[in-house]
């Protein structure tokens, strides 16, 4: 069956309650989020926001209003200047109605924890983050951590994905939106537990210079089904799932 275009704008727009009832899922899952360029950059000049344009920031806000916890690499974290994970009275609002917390927990991955606790992603967080690490990460860094959120070791030295998982369900983190970076990506594809991907393609051609959404260990290939295509301003928003 061919999946489904549609349209984000003009004919036949779609309003958010249709376009969350197409992103909707049941259970747990692990999505990653990303846009690229047409020849395939993760970025421009440096950060991805260069690619995002307004139907991307609408479908990015509304994959953070679905799920339970937002999932970050510590060098995206910091590279992206990420601020508080906050929604807006509106989608707070939608997840009051269905049981939900009023906002998603922020989870970074993080080996070194070489982070601020400063940021306003962890000092003016609605909800106390959770960072994931291992058994060898420093202790000073991990003390000075623990005042804004929550430190979570997985693994003897290096972070045990799958244990992470495993750890934030039992947390009742069932939704998990990934948001990159690329390691994070590749990893987490390595360790077979990416479920869904929700990719954004961006009207742009940029040159060589720039990496590929996913980045770090190789694993095999594993086959995705495209679920619909949507269509905006020249952007093109794909979701695929597990087969």
């Amino acid at each position: 069956m061919t999946p489904p275009l549609f349209r984000l704008t003009a004919g036949g727009a779609l309003d958010d309650g249709a376009l969350a009832d197409l992103y909707h899922v049941d259970g747990p899952v692990t999505r990653v989020n990303f846009v690229a360029s047409v020849d395939g950059a993760v970025e421009l000049d440096g950060f991805s926001e260069g690619l995002s344009g307004g139907p991307d920031k609408r479908v990015f806000a509304l994959l953070r209003m679905l799920c339970d916890a937002l999932v970050v690499g510590a060098g995206t974290l910091r590279h992206e200047g990420y601020r508080a994970v906050r929604l807006d009275e509106r989608r707070r609002a939608w997840r009051r109605e269905r049981g939900l917390s009023e906002y998603p927990t922020l989870v970074v991955v993080s080996s070194a924890l070489d982070l601020n606790p400063g940021q306003a992603a962890f000092a003016e967080a609605p909800v106390r983050p959770i960072v994931v690490t291992h058994g060898r990460a420093p202790a000073d860094r991990r003390r000075a951590l623990s005042g804004v959120a929550e430190v979570l070791s997985v693994g003897h030295d290096t972070v045990d994905l799958t244990a992470a998982v495993a750890r934030l369900r039992e947390r009742d983190l069932a939704h998990l939106l990934c948001e990159g970076g690329p390691h994070l990506f590749g990893s987490l594809t390595a360790a077979d537990l990416v479920d869904e991907v929700c990719l954004t393609v961006s009207p742009l051609v940029t040159g060589p210079g720039a990496g590929r959404i996913t980045a770090g260990p190789a694993g095999p290939p594993r086959g995705m089904a495209l679920r619909h295509v949507l269509e905006s301003e020249g952007s093109l928003f794909l979701r695929y799932t597990r087969k």
